[in-house]
């Protein structure tokens, strides 16, 4: 497919990898009609600071919105808000909305990312939340002013990042974690040792090993079981779990699902002219010899270049796209990059675990597979270019 030949693109999800495509078509010079479809009522926003600023009320719901100076206009799209993808069907290349509405398109890139998975207890109670949303973060910080005691299940990055939030707002916070140590399945167990003396010291009570059994309540949550036999008086509970990818909308499609969208290298799906980014796509990585679906801010914005260029018909970036995120948690700024297992090698090259202040690479035969950094962005910027250069090991630990 090429440039010329392209009439219509619709993009089906007003996501960060959403909007960065639209604008990454018109940047590469696609002049044809856009659309950008996306199920919530909002125009696209940031989400790393609903579990943080916004949470807390440091930033008020308005300074999340992207394109606030420039507005949409340049982009000259078509702005489809509140409006859900019912179904594809990639013969005819017809998008239906929820609302019955009928898209006729000749390129379509998926950008529906993905959504909170929720409790499994507590169905009906009233103050059982997850933090997938602006509205959700909205509706905690709202609950979160008559100062309840709070209760995080699961500590992944949105688990510890809502515990250090609520914390920072003076309030009573118990996590709990099915796991022996927070990310240790992620980062490591000498990292989930880090995280929980740190968690603790600021006054978390952090429960690891323990499910959430059951919530009880008249009406409104009161009371959580837990697994190991004991019960906690709460008002409030945060689920921090995971997500799940949103392709419901694409069955019978024909589009390859797998573990989000399956695509190639190139976010390139099975079907000609669909292509996918973002939280959704799952796709092979060349550095790492896996497929993987990334959920990270950084990896929306690199695939929607990707996509577009592949929409187009033209090369797309040349360097692979490392994946990288950031946590900020208290005092501390973790970024991480790379892809790493829990028996990597964890070699820290400058500060202490303890500290708060640290940069570490993970390595895996021989070679570079990750860098950690607590504190130190600097140096993480310097460091993580071994990944994609496959840096051997022994660089850094016989730099002589």
């Amino acid at each position: 497919m090429s440039l010329g030949s392209i009439a219509s693109i619709v993009i089906v999800g007003a996501s960060l990898a959403g909007l960065r495509t639209a604008e990454a078509l018109r940047k590469r010079g696609y002049s044809g009609r856009l659309w950008l479809v996306g199920d919530e009522p909002h125009a696209p926003y940031d989400r790393p600071p609903l579990s943080k600023q916004v949470l807390t009320g440091e930033w008020e719901s308005g300074r999340v919105f992207f394109r606030q100076k420039e507005g949409f206009g340049p982009l000259s799209l078509e702005l489809l808000l509140g409006q859900r993808a019912a179904a594809l069907d990639t013969q005819t290349r017809r998008l239906t909305l929820a609302s019955g509405e009928v898209i006729d398109y000749d390129g379509l890139a998926i950008a529906t990312g993905a959504r909170a998975r929720t409790l499994e207890v507590g169905a009906g109670l009233a103050g059982v939340h997850v933090v997938r949303t602006l509205d959700d973060a909205l509706a905690i910080r709202a609950a979160l002013a008559a100062r309840p005691r709070v209760l995080v299940v699961g500590a992944g990055f949105i688990g510890l990042e809502v515990a250090a939030s609520c914390r920072k707002l003076g309030l009573p916070v118990t996590l709990i974690e099915i796991e022996a140590l927070p990310l240790a399945r992620t980062l490591g167990v000498r990292v989930g040792e880090s995280l929980s003396n740190m968690h603790r010291s600021e006054g978390v009570d952090l429960r690891c090993g323990v499910t959430l059994r059951a919530l009880e309540g008249a009406g409104r949550v009161e009371r959580a079981q837990l697994s190991d036999g004991s019960e906690l008086e709460v008002d409030l509970v945060v689920a921090g779990l995971g997500v799940i990818p949103n392709v419901d909308w694409l069955a019978g499609s024909g589009v390859a699902i797998g573990n989000g969208v399956s695509c190639d290298e190139r976010c390139a799906t099975n079907v000609p002219g669909v292509v996918a980014a973002g939280d959704v796509a799952s796709a092979p990585h060349p550095l790492f010899g896996e497929t993987l679906r990334v959920e990270h801010w950084s990896n929306a914005g690199d695939q929607a270049q990707v996509a577009a260029a592949t929409l187009l018909g033209a090369a797309p970036p040349a360097n692979p796209i490392v994946p990288y995120f950031w946590s900020d948690q208290y005092d501390v700024k973790l970024q991480f990059a790379g892809r790493v297992r829990p028996d990597d090698a964890l070699i820290v090259l400058d500060g202490a675990l303890e500290r708060r202040a640290f940069v570490a690479v993970y390595g895996r035969a021989g070679v570079v597979r990750g860098v950690l950094a607590c504190n130190r962005p600097g140096p993480f910027i310097r460091y993580r270019k071994l990944i994609s250069e496959r840096a051997p090991l022994e660089t850094l630990t016989n730099p002589g």
